[in-house]
């Protein structure tokens, strides 16, 4: 409008903890969720699968074998041999004993901390589909009026689709590693509203990096931090959140937290 002068503000970019504070804690557990609540993070990013008999569990592989002194597929095991698990050792001994947490277990820890973040919970459906794993889903969230930003993610762009027709209010993000045309087309269609991409992708293509929610990962280096940070991306996913948080505010400065002063 002739006259009138339109001042813009850059938003801070946001900080998602990668499995909680990965990098510091046993991942995808409550202690890594909570320390990356402590650090300041904006967010947490993390998994969803489901155990043999039904239940919706946290944790990223689909075996046990890697984070946990099981073996075996996390669809072969049910909760209750889940909880046997000890998901801490493997870290380091003074986490011994840490188990694999539910869903709704997750849930209870942002609502005692009062979390109004991000929480962005992916469907590991790529490798095994989990049929019905997003009505459950749908059902489980539509019993709460979450006061956190929901915001759902997949590399298997089925599962989006599915569960977006039967909870529309959340939002949705494609990941990708390297299939950049299909998730641009999904976004395109209004099928997702945020890109979540490689940060190798990200730097790769950076010339031509599409101007919308744009969150890379892993953006674990101090180097790949600060360019995200300089370019202003709506977030990053990262597994060391309070690094991210002190690199943050020097290169963006002060922005307001969901956390209570």
């Amino acid at each position: 409008m002739k006259g009138v002068a339109v001042l813009f503000k850059r938003q801070g970019t946001q900080i998602l903890a990668h499995r909680g504070s990965k990098g510091t804690r046993p991942e995808n557990t409550l202690v890594a969720f909570q320390a990356a609540l402590d650090a300041g993070a904006d967010g947490i990013e993390t998994d969803v699968q489901l155990s043999k008999d039904g239940q919706m569990v946290i944790m990223h592989d689909e075996q046990v074998d890697r984070t946990t002194d099981g073996t075996g597929n996390i669809r072969d095991l049910t909760l209750a041999q889940l909880k046997q698990l000890d998901a801490g050792s493997h870290f380091a001994t003074e986490f011994a004993g840490t188990r694999i947490p539910t869903l709704d277990e997750v849930i209870q820890l942002l609502d005692l901390n009062q979390f109004t973040g991000i929480f962005n919970l992916e469907l590991k459906t790529n490798k095994f589909p989990y049929p019905g794993i997003e009505r459950q889903l749908a059902t489980y969230f539509k019993q709460w009026d979450v006061p956190f930003r929901l915001v759902f993610s997949s590399f298997r762009a089925q599962s989006l689709l599915t569960l977006k027709a039967l909870y529309p209010q959340a939002e949705y993000a494609k990941l990708f590693q390297t299939a950049g045309r299909q998730a641009k087309q999904m976004q395109r269609r209004h099928q997702v509203a945020d890109l979540h991409p490689d940060i190798r992708w990200v730097k790769a293509h950076r010339f031509w990096l599409p101007h919308v929610q744009l969150r890379p990962w892993t953006v674990n280096s101090a180097a790949d931090m600060t360019y995200c940070f300089k370019h202003h991306f709506a977030g990053i996913i990262t597994d060391y959140p309070a690094q991210a948080v002190r690199l943050r505010q020097q290169i963006q400065g002060e922005f307001d937290s969901w956390k209570k002063s």
